[in-house]
């Protein structure tokens, strides 16, 4: 959950941009579809982009499969509108708030983590002996240095033991490299052994060209000005390239910024749009 994109100009179009820092697809560290397949339910693959990074899947479903269950859960409940993605300001809040209350109630809380650093510096000095021969002899200790706040508000919505979760909706998408360092850090940390992310699939964004802008009211939403003056405002505008979704977050795992922490994505697809009826 995270800070909100504005919005762009109502005359930009994000069709023709060029960005090098998109994957459409896992890199070849990521795990083979028949290892995630053998994880994870077929309902949630039927609805879900599913991708797993070092083993996550397996060790979800083996080492936490009650957490695994009560995410799968969350995941099958999950429903937005068109009404949800066309409104303006409280699709940031009102997405990842579908999950709090799946859940909030099954114990999952928001977990924070700071930590000091005690650095201790040991010195040695070489004795030469008449025999040609040297040794090491220690110094008289130095007062150990405490770094304050070295780990330093590090957040995760959704903890559960030794899992974590979080959801991006449509954040910029430099929110991905704050969510993987969290991930990384509570996992050198030792405090959990698995992180889940979600957030919007590639195959969203044929919706949002199509989806009208709403105004805070719920009104349908136009160009006001331009030459496109009059015509329904689609929802594109909000949600650009680079804000949160699975080709910035993919191209993020790619490139390892997510360490050593196993990570797991479910990318959002229009099956989950309850209303959505393409012709």
């Amino acid at each position: 959950m995270a800070e909100q994109v504005p919005e762009l100009d109502e005359n930009d179009d994000l069709s023709d941009e060029v960005n090098d820092d998109i994957a459409l697809r896992p890199g070849p560290n990521a795990d083979a579809p028949a290892a995630v397949e053998k994880y994870i339910s077929a309902e949630v693959l039927a609805l879900y982009d599913v991708f797993s990074y070092r083993h996550a899947a397996a060790i979800l479903a083996t080492s936490y499969p009650d957490e695994l269950r009560e995410i799968e859960a969350a995941l099958l409940s999950f429903r937005i509108t068109t009404h949800d993605i066309g409104m303006p300001g409280g699709n940031e809040s009102d997405m990842p708030k579908k999950f709090s209350r799946m859940l909030r109630p099954t114990d999952w809380v928001e977990a924070r983590i700071q930590g000091d650093l005690l650095v201790k510096l040991h010195e040695y000095s070489e004795e030469f002996l008449d025999n040609g021969k040297t040794r090491k002899v220690a110094l008289p200790r130095r007062e150990p240095q405490q770094i304050e706040n070295f780990i330093d508000g590090h957040k995760i919505d959704f903890v559960k033991g030794r899992v974590a979760f979080d959801m991006e909706w449509n954040s910029k998408d430099q929110t991905f490299d704050r969510d993987l360092y969290a991930l990384r850090t509570f996992h050198e940390c030792g405090l959990i052994s698995v992180g889940v992310l979600v957030t919007r699939s590639a195959s969203l964004n044929p919706v949002f060209d199509v989806v009208q802008q709403l105004k805070k009211n719920g009104e349908p939403e136009f160009y006001q000005t331009g030459p496109r003056a009059g015509q329904p405002k689609p929802v594109k505008a909000k949600y650009g390239a680079s804000t949160t979704w699975m080709g910035k977050l993919l191209y993020r795992l790619n490139a390892g910024r997510h360490g050593g922490c196993p990570v797991l994505v479910f990318g959002i697809t229009p099956k989950l749009i309850s209303d959505w009826n393409p012709k």
